[in-house]
């Protein structure tokens, strides 16, 4: 751990703080004005819909220009979208641009590790990041929710401070020279970049592998708003996102775990704990014992964690030594959530004909084991070189 990357994580989790605090505040905001049950899986596609719009321009963006000023002003616009919630814009056109700022934010976040430390600590670097993400995400649920049941303004102001330290703090970083110096043409060579990063097998396995895990736990957090209501009688926003921290104490311990168990060079362990993610989905399905369901939680987490931390890696070091680490990223933003943006839409037109929370869980359940394999079939049985 060097003093550059402890301000990274350090700006890191206060955004991704943030990030959910406002979320669960948003949540918090729909649950007392007793709105259909569409429309969180629905606010949540608009800040997917981001990320796919400003795909190709992002990662060229994180590799044109340091750094540390594309995570500057990557906060500065989600503070502005804290504001016009604050100001009762629409919150699905709010929450919008807190997504356009975190698709800014994760390519030159991600993208910023390999120049930080060497390959050798890449996957352990990703642990941190992925670790301290999860915390973040857990006290930023936690504490938004809790904070919203009491005054939603004081709330969202103090939600505007923590992207302005975030964005002091990551302008800290050093001014690390920029990859490419070469004009902007974001289109054609996000098109250009697409095609190579995907003409190798372990790219495609990390690039699929990545959009079946944002995929499963995006349209999971969507379903378990709705399903904890419904199996459990629990209608406070404090309360859901206590019941959620379990996911996320499992993810902390996946990734805590993940270096050791799979490293780079046998990736191909990385598809065992996909399979399990699927399995222990369909088991809460099934559970109506409230610690139970904590607990199965936990353990598809834990799967994620194991699962999501190599595959990170993995991918930008594929980046790093081809299209660049912050345009490979961008590439697995894109993916990410346009896989992400297909599963929650499908969950949003299912919650709309009145599809239960408890037949979604199952058919996601079912969705992560087959996917699982299809995808695992993308690894040769080899492992090949990164480079």
């Amino acid at each position: 751990m060097n003093r550059n990357l402890a301000l990274l994580l350090i700006t890191q989790f206060l955004s991704a703080f943030a990030d959910n605090a406002v979320l669960f505040t948003i949540i918090a905001i729909v649950l007392k004005n007793a709105a259909a049950n569409w429309y969180i899986p629905a606010l949540q596609s608009t800040f997917l819909l981001s990320f796919v719009v400003l795909g190709p321009w992002v990662g060229a963006v994180a590799d044109r220009y340091p750094k540390r000023q594309v995570l500057f002003l990557a906060n500065l616009l989600k503070a502005v979208g804290v504001i016009l919630i604050y100001y009762t814009i629409e919150p699905m056109i709010a929450y919008g641009v807190i997504g356009a700022g975190a698709a800014l934010y994760s390519p030159a976040k991600y993208g910023i590790l390999p120049e930080l430390c060497s390959q050798d600590k890449l996957v352990r670097a990703n642990s941190w990041v992925e670790g301290s993400t999860i915390v973040a995400i857990l006290t930023g649920m936690i504490v938004g929710a809790k904070a919203a049941d009491e005054n939603v303004n004081l709330t969202l102001l103090g939600i505007f401070g923590i992207y302005l330290i975030s964005a002091l703090v990551g302008w800290m970083l050093p001014k690390l020279q920029s990859i490419r110096s070469d004009k902007i043409q974001a289109l054609s060579q996000f098109k250009t970049q697409l095609s190579q990063i995907l003409s190798g097998s372990r790219a495609r396995f990390t690039l699929l592998g990545s959009g079946l895990f944002w995929a499963a736990a995006a349209t999971l957090r969507v379903i378990v708003v709705a399903w904890v209501p419904l199996v459990f009688h629990i209608t406070q926003a404090s309360d859901i996102a206590n019941v959620t921290l379990f996911l996320a104490l499992g993810i902390i311990a996946g990734s805590t775990l993940a270096p050791k168990l799979i490293p780079l060079e046998i990736l191909r362990r990385a598809r065992i704990p996909a399979y399990m993610m699927g399995l222990f989905t369909l088991c809460l399905a099934a559970s109506e014992d409230l610690w139970l369901a904590r607990t199965v939680m936990f353990f598809i987490g834990t799967a994620g964690g194991l699962f999501i931390v190599p595959i990170n890696a993995s991918v930008q070091e594929i980046g790093f030594h081809s299209i660049g680490s912050g345009a490979a990223v961008a590439i697995q933003n894109f993916l990410n959530n346009l896989l992400m943006l297909a599963a929650v839409g499908s969950y949003t037109l299912a919650a709309s004909l009145e599809v239960g929370p408890v037949v979604s869980l199952y058919s996601l359940g079912t969705f992560i084991v087959c996917a699982a394999f299809l995808v695992s079939r993308s690894l040769p049985k080899l492992e090949q070189s990164t480079r």
